[in-house]
């Protein structure tokens, strides 16, 4: 049996320093001195708890198996002799706002929510969440750039377009399955990547995966996932996951996940395309100073300074800020899965897509979560049917942004989309477990049978733009890429 040395809490105490840097998880000694320079958003939190045990802190955020796949075993030390823990050592390092027993970005205990059976709509869960939930979580959740115009515009615009019901039609078995990318899903519905999905229930996207397998739909995996994608697939053999990818700087670490998502049988990667930069999130900037969360990312802490408190400055300091159309083609040398561009909001980019030859576009504008006043995500259906309609018969298209009813999903599918992506909706369940996203798909496959009742169709191949009435919106949708005052140019500055 091989041998596991023991190390003292004395000992352990020693290597504190920047070049010389120890931290315990779960009983484990690491050496994290050199993963330090690979932490993209700093190394703040990892110099606080340095020669400290970080079991607690880490916990939060991470699954202990996580740092065993992330560090390599040269940065194994040893085990912790407990039988050196006195008093001080087992006390929060100083200035730690999580020094007392509560967790202030955690949900409030089961008991304290309203019964699961309760809960009627996707608007339920937000407004538990909202009561239920830290303030910090569903700040960072719900919050959106600057006037958070854009996602507010996302919801509202669904409820300018009407249906155009038939009636007499045999409606009496509905059927709401499809295929996206070739895999035969229950409804045209997808479980889209989110941050920080542990701050309201430990589980995160494990919860969400069994959810996702147990309703017959498809989750897509975060790069930045609170817990190992492999444990994520372990958990449900042979059903089949996406993965979201953020290019990294170091190109290097994207090219080992690509390695990695390609072992684990995922089916297709959704490159995220629309996050060259972060938008201004205030109401997560407002965040009191006393509710210290820490990036599960990059390990750094999120204090209010002059520019607030938010978690969202200090969340994607990693991505790739030089990422360009070319670099699909490095992209699909590391993968054979189907490559979809996630965040595309315009009809030019949507063409050259189409040039670049992917297999699916995602149309969203990032929950209006970056850039504020991009246009709503079911208006850049209605473009691409302006101004780029083959589209549609060469690859996939995708909405999210807004969903928040089995209606609407029905209408963007009327309009041509395969599938749409919901994210904050699943974040509201997930305050439940895997019960509240399971009761979630429910909700929502309900509302779709009701509707495509009444609109006088039984399959998703029976949805035809001629079911809805755009006409209240129409107007809001360029017919070209060029703007009518295109020939104006600024003068030039002298």
């Amino acid at each position: 049996m091989e041998f596991v040395r023991l190390i003292s809490t004395a000992e352990i105490a020693k290597h504190n320093k920047p070049d010389d840097c120890w931290i315990v998880v779960e009983d484990e000694v690491w050496d994290v001195a050199e993963f330090q320079a690979e932490h993209p958003g700093g190394t703040a939190l990892i110099l606080q708890y340095a020669g400290c045990d970080a079991t607690k802190a880490y916990a939060r955020y991470h699954s202990p198996g996580l740092i065993r796949s992330t560090l390599s075993l040269s940065c194994f030390i040893g085990n912790l002799d407990r039988s050196t823990i006195s008093p001080t050592w087992a006390q929060e390092p100083h200035g730690n706002a999580s020094s007392d027993n509560s967790n202030p970005t955690q949900a409030r205990p089961d008991n304290e929510k309203p019964p699961l059976h309760s809960i009627i709509n996707s608007y339920d869960f937000e407004q538990v969440a909202a009561s239920t939930a830290s303030k910090k979580t569903y700040a960072f959740y719900s919050t959106a750039a600057t006037d958070c115009w854009t996602r507010d515009m996302n919801e509202s615009m669904y409820k300018r377009i009407w249906f155009r019901p038939r009636i007499l039609r045999d409606v009496a078995h509905i059927d709401t399955s499809t295929n996206i990318l070739g895999h035969r899903v229950n409804v045209p519905l997808f479980i889209c990547p989110t941050g920080l999905a542990k701050m309201i229930h430990p589980e995160a996207e494990m919860a969400l995966g069994r959810a996702a397998k147990s309703q017959g739909i498809i989750e897509i995996l975060s790069t930045v996932a609170s817990h190992p994608i492999e444990d994520i697939v372990a958990q449900t053999p042979d059903h089949p996951f996406f993965l979201q990818l953020y290019v990294n700087r170091d190109r290097s670490k994207t090219e080992q996940l690509l390695a990695k998502a390609n072992k684990l049988g995922l089916k297709a990667i959704f490159l995220t395309v629309d996050a060259a930069g972060r938008g201004k999130r205030e109401s997560d900037e407002r965040l009191v100073v006393d509710e210290i969360v820490v990036n599960p990312v990059t390990g750094e802490r999120a204090n209010t300074d002059k520019k607030g408190g938010g978690l969202t400055r200090m969340m994607g300091s990693y991505i790739d800020q030089s990422l360009v159309w070319k670099d699909i083609a490095w992209i699909r040398s590391l993968t054979d899965m189907p490559i979809v561009l996630k965040g595309i909001t315009t009809a030019a980019d949507a063409k050259l897509a189409m040039q670049h030859r992917v297999d699916g576009i995602l149309l969203l504008n990032h929950g209006g979560r970056n850039l504020d006043y991009s246009p709503p995500s079911i208006l850049l259906l209605l473009e691409m049917h302006k101004q780029c309609p083959e589209i549609f018969d060469q690859m996939e298209v995708y909405v999210d942004g807004g969903i928040r009813r089995g209606g609407d999903i029905v209408k963007v599918l009327c309009l041509g989309a395969t599938a749409v992506g919901i994210g904050r909706s699943f974040l509201y369940a997930l305050n439940y477990g895997t019960e509240g996203a399971e009761l979630l798909v429910e909700i929502l496959k309900d509302e779709m049978e009701s509707v495509m009742k009444l609109l006088g169709i039984k399959d998703l191949s029976e949805c035809h733009p001629g079911l809805v009435n755009t006409a209240d919106v129409d107007h809001l949708v360029p017919l070209t890429d060029e703007h009518p005052y295109a020939k104006w140019r600024p003068k030039p500055r002298l």
